[in-house]
């Protein structure tokens, strides 16, 4: 079990990002008196692949060999894996 600042150092991100993670029901958590903690695991699923915005209306959703559009924001993500 990871508290918040443990879970945010390790996903490299806020406490407070991890904490809206909790309220908002993406991160599960445990609170123990007034601390939240939560599982390795858990924090690992969030992370699994990043949150793209749908595309607008009209916009094509192939490519012209007819593959689906490719996801640049998780392209970066996995580029940046490692560092």
């Amino acid at each position: 079990m990871l508290t918040v600042p443990e879970a945010a150092k390790r996903v490299r991100r806020n406490p407070e990002t991890v904490r809206r993670w909790i309220r908002e029901g993406k991160l599960r958590s445990q609170k123990i008196g007034t601390q939240h903690f939560v599982n390795e695991r858990d924090v690992d699923a969030v992370l699994g692949e990043p949150e793209v915005l749908p595309l607008p209306k009209g916009w094509p959703r192939r490519t012209l060999t007819g593959e689906p559009m490719p996801n640049p924001v998780l392209a970066v993500h996995r580029a940046r894996e490692g560092r």
